[in-house]
């Protein structure tokens, strides 16, 4: 009697279809999919916050600032204070200490506007025999084609749209802080029943990832962001009393201007600090910039060195090229504000892939019973 053949079994392809996926060009296949699908995805959510900075930029400086915030909210809670008045303490002081160091700034800038002016004549009129006389010599000629041209480019229509442009990003810049304080007071406020409704769509053991996630993130986010303060209120404060020292104007806005280029890691106070070799220059001669421009980057490398890994090392782990690369995207991306939140996004996300990708320790199995008769 002839055998029927056996039917392949459900669920599975025939034999000579699955091999080909079997090999190594079949995984890497395989591998190389599933790269483009998460790369392609990424690129989506990458253009879709692009296309909104306006609300996902406050989101994101909220929820850093909210992260560093809430053990002080947590403090005051643990100290029998209604959580509404915490919440409501903690934020005012906030927005006290940020209000009053811009406001303080403005008026020393204001007390000090007429001796500037006279000082900054007497200052150029220094730099002008400088650049005449100096190693380097620079005819008067050559300075006045650069001024012809700076001119030229002032009274331009480029100019003009520029300075649209600049009108419409400080009113985005302003619609944007008053939207970061709202999020900001309702992070602080129910930060905990808005992660359990985001994480209430996952499965239950998707959830305990996600809480777990969430909390070594805001960890995370809250020490990089104390960190980071205290680091750049370090490099502000040896620029100011320096700059202080040697007599230099606008001492204390010239601090603050470092403290707040240094939550740009790696090259923020450099830059920041640029400005006070430019002062320097104007109001006290090149000397004087020579020398503060010796005490930046030395503030530069015991940054580096010494307050960095001290400080930071153990809340972000990561290596100096990552910081690198994330600084270099997120100023493409996003500009000034892509290099503010470069570093802590990146991570922030090391923090979730790392957390995902941790195995669960399987539930205490039972030791084999010998069996009598073995």
């Amino acid at each position: 009697m002839p055998t029927t053949p056996t039917p392949p079994t459900r669920g599975l392809l025939p034999q000579d279809r699955v091999g080909i996926w079997r090999d190594g060009f079949g995984r890497t296949a395989i591998r190389s999919a599933q790269a483009l699908l998460i790369l392609t995805f990424a690129s989506v959510v990458l253009w879709a916050a692009t296309r909104v900075p306006v609300v996902i930029i406050p989101v994101l400086i909220a929820l850093i600032l909210a992260s560093a915030i809430s053990p002080l909210v947590h403090w005051l809670t643990k100290r029998h204070w209604p959580r509404a008045l915490a919440v409501l303490s903690a934020f005012v002081g906030i927005l006290a200490v940020f209000g009053g160091v811009v406001t303080g700034v403005v008026f020393l800038i204001r007390s000090q506007a007429q001796d500037l002016v006279s000082r900054a004549d007497d200052g150029i009129d220094q730099l002008h025999s400088f650049m005449n006389n100096g190693p380097y010599p620079i005819s008067d000629a050559q300075i006045n084609s650069i001024r012809e041209s700076v001119q030229k480019f002032i009274t331009s229509s480029a100019f003009g749209t520029e300075a649209l442009t600049g009108l419409r990003v400080a009113g985005e810049i302003g619609v944007g802080a008053v939207l970061m304080a709202v999020i900001l007071f309702f992070f602080l406020k129910d930060g905990q029943k808005i992660r359990d409704f985001l994480f209430g769509f996952l499965p239950p053991r998707q959830r305990r990832k996600a809480h777990t996630a969430a909390e070594r993130s805001t960890v995370v986010l809250g020490g990089y962001l104390r960190g980071t303060s205290l680091i750049a209120l370090i490099d502000g404060l040896i620029v100011g009393i320096a700059v202080a020292i040697m007599q230099i104007p606008l001492a204390v806005p010239l601090g603050v201007f470092v403290f707040i280029g240094g939550f740009i890691p790696i090259i923020g106070a450099t830059v920041a600090g640029s400005l006070a070799v430019l002062v320097a220059l104007i109001f006290n001669g090149p000397i004087a910039a020579v020398v503060v421009l010796a005490i930046i980057v030395g503030v530069n490398q015991l940054e580096h060195h010494l307050l960095q890994p001290l400080l930071m090392g153990k809340v972000l782990s990561i290596h100096g090229l990552v910081i690198l690369l994330a600084l270099a995207a997120g100023s493409t991306l996003a500009g000034l504000v892509g290099a503010l939140l470069a570093v802590p996004l990146t991570a922030v996300g090391w923090t979730i892939i790392k957390t995902w990708l941790e195995q669960e320790s399987p539930p205490a199995q039972r030791s084999p019973v010998a069996h009598p008769d073995s």
